[in-house]
This record gives C-alpha cells, sequence and structure tokens, in this order.
C-alpha cells in the first residue's frame, strides 16, 4: 500500500511541477549552438561553420508563449587554396508558441518568422566578390516536449511547414522556397529552462 501511495504522490509531483512551468508570467530560455568541420582526404576541400541563436520567451497565458531568437551564422567551403565562398549573417526569429496536453510530456506548436541579414564573400584566383543577402520565412514546427523537473524542458521538434524568400541584394535575384520537413528520423534535440 505504501508503494502505491508514494507511486501517487511521485506522479502528482511530476505533474504539478510540470503544469508550473507554462503559467502565464514564467520565462523560457533556450537556444541553438552549432559547429561542423569536414576535409575531404587528399584534397584542398574544406568546409567549416559555426551558429549561435539563444532564445527567449515569456508566457503571456498558460501555455501560450511569445518571444524571440537572436543569432549569427558563419561558414566557409573552401575548394582550393585559392577559391573560397565565406558567408556571415545576422539573424532573428520571433515566435509564439502553444502547448497542449498536461503532466510531463506536451505537444506544442511553434509559429516563427525567422529572418537574416548578411553578405556572401566569393574568392577566386585572388579577386574578391561580394554579395549582400537577405532572407525573410514563415514555418510552422510541430513537437513534444519533456519536463523532467520543474526547470528544464527537453524537447524534439520538426521543421514542419515552411516558406522562405530570399534575395541576392547586390545581382537583384528573388528566390522564393515552399516545402513540408516532417522527418521523424531528424529532429531537432533541444533544452528550454523555465523560470
Amino acid at each position: 500500500m505504501k508503494k502505491v501511495l508514494l507511486t501517487l504522490a511521485a506522479i502528482a509531483g511530476l505533474t504539478i511541477a510540470a503544469n508550473a512551468q507554462t503559467e502565464k508570467g514564467k520565462i523560457m530560455v533556450g537556444g541553438q549552438v552549432g559547429f561542423q568541420t569536414s576535409k575531404v582526404k587528399d584534397t584542398d576541400f574544406k568546409n567549416n561553420s559555426f551558429s549561435i541563436n539563444p532564445t527567449v520567451g515569456y508566457f503571456v497565458s498558460d501555455n501560450w508563449a511569445v518571444g524571440t531568437g537572436v543569432g549569427y551564422d558563419w561558414s566557409k567551403n573552401e575548394t582550393n587554396k585559392d577559391n573560397s565562398t565565406k558567408t556571415d549573417a545576422f539573424q532573428v526569429s520571433p515566435f509564439v508558441r502553444k502547448y497542449t496536453a498536461e503532466g510531463p510530456v506536451r505537444f506544442f506548436a511553434q509559429l516563427s518568422v525567422p529572418m537574416a541579414w548578411g553578405k556572401t564573400t566569393v574568392e577566386s584566383n585572388n579577386v574578391e566578390t561580394k554579395n549582400k543577402f537577405e532572407r525573410y520565412g514563415v514555418e510552422l514546427a510541430p513537437g513534444l516536449a519533456y519536463f523532467p523537473t520543474s526547470k528544464i524542458g527537453i524537447e524534439l521538434k520538426v521543421r514542419g511547414l515552411y516558406y522562405n524568400y530570399n534575395k541576392d541584394k547586390t545581382n537583384d535575384i528573388t528566390t522564393n522556397t515552399f516545402g513540408l520537413n516532417v522527418n521523424s528520423l531528424a529532429p531537432t534535440l533541444g533544452v528550454q529552462f523555465h523560470f
């Protein structure tokens, strides 16, 4: 009997702790940091990239959060010593997130508007060309959050439905992209801290 009562008390405690994380007035903080490097053996081909995108959100009502991410992306591809492409971009991504259900495991949907402004520098045989660009998009991403404690949420999210507008300002070239990416075998994993 004691084991049953202890189990019920533990489940109730987890449920109460999880419910407190998405209440009105709470703040969530998280983000993404990425680094990748590759080199093709017996060639001069190298690829390096780095990104940092912290996010913060505020619960305007129970289970509804609004927030933004602000970050920076950098990448460089070298095909040989005389040819390289480097990209720098500043990013902003405001979002609205809705959690559903109650308990330690919750589904959520996030609507975000990712934007980026930057430049691409192409160096070929000591001649450098710079192209400025801007990107705007809309993304609706589903996800699943697990709250093991009252302060931490572990998340799995897929990209979902998206639209991107990309403009090469230097060459006046516009690209529109629309897609659906719900690859359950390649979700993003994240951690959010709730206060």
